[in-house]
């Protein structure tokens, strides 16, 4: 009898635990990194009662489990605010969340290229606007991360046929891009890139065979990581120049 008081106790005091921890959403102003939400981690972890936190970047918000019986939602926002430079707010879904990135697609050749991407990145609900600039071959796109993401655009190019990968204006950063096999174009390509020294963002797509890939160009070159590619067992190579067939064809 005493040990089935005992379990039935313990059962209780469980429940009420739980029952204590509450939940917050806050978006945080200056967190833009994973360093950054490393440091906002910290801070929270100083308070009492924290439970856990969990991130959303692209959103800039924390998730913040607390035991209600030692902190409060005050506690957690004035700590934050304390540091000065994470400082809080309320979330909400229905938030308009700007956000702004830029994608280098060396397979965007023309403007007919540029016309099927506006065309069909105007359709993905939040998008805001785009900006194609076949000079440079990427696009900039402005959207509310509460509505779409990142990586919603980004399939979506690949499944035009496109490869996109981050672009950034830095004069140390460049592009390479590799004719692969399509049975090599898979994630498990991307980690082995991802993994080389000097690559910032990798992408593949298996629709017509390519590998692209960010880098820094004081760490590497595009000869560097055409061979570390072949090293790691895919065939890859650099295609010839593309001749454009715009205007000889019907569009699509």
């Amino acid at each position: 009898m005493i040990k089935l008081l005992t379990t039935a106790a313990l059962l209780t005091m469980s429940i009420t635990m739980t029952a204590a921890n509450e939940t917050i959403v806050l978006r945080i102003k200056g967190m833009r990194c994973e360093e950054c939400a490393h440091k906002v981690t910290t801070v929270l972890r100083q308070l009492e009662g924290i439970e856990g936190v969990s991130f959303d970047l692209e959103k800039r918000t924390a998730t913040v489990e607390f035991d209600a019986s030692k902190t409060c939602t005050d506690s957690i926002k004035g700590r934050l605010a304390a540091t000065g430079r994470y400082k809080s707010s309320p979330y909400s879904p229905a938030d308009v969340i700007n956000r702004g990135m830029g994608l280098q697609m060396s397979d965007m050749h023309c403007q007919k290229c540029a016309d099927r991407i506006v065309s069909r990145l105007s359709t993905i609900d939040g998008v805001d606007s785009l900006a194609p600039h076949l000079d440079k071959h990427y696009v900039f796109v402005r959207y509310d991360a509460n509505k779409t993401c990142k990586a919603e655009i980004r399939q979506a190019l690949n499944e035009l046929g496109f490869t996109p990968v981050n672009y950034y204006t830095s004069k140390n950063i460049s592009f390479a891009y590799f004719n692969i096999s399509e049975e090599a174009a898979t994630e498990a390509t991307i980690e082995e890139v991802m993994a080389l020294d000097g690559v910032d963002d990798a992408n593949v797509n298996p629709k017509i065979g390519a590998l692209a890939i960010t880098y820094v160009n004081t760490e590497t070159t595009e000869q560097k990581l055409l061979e570390a590619v072949k090293a790691a067992g895919i065939e890859a190579t650099v295609p010839a120049p593309h001749e454009c067939k715009e205007g000889m064809e019907k569009a699509e």
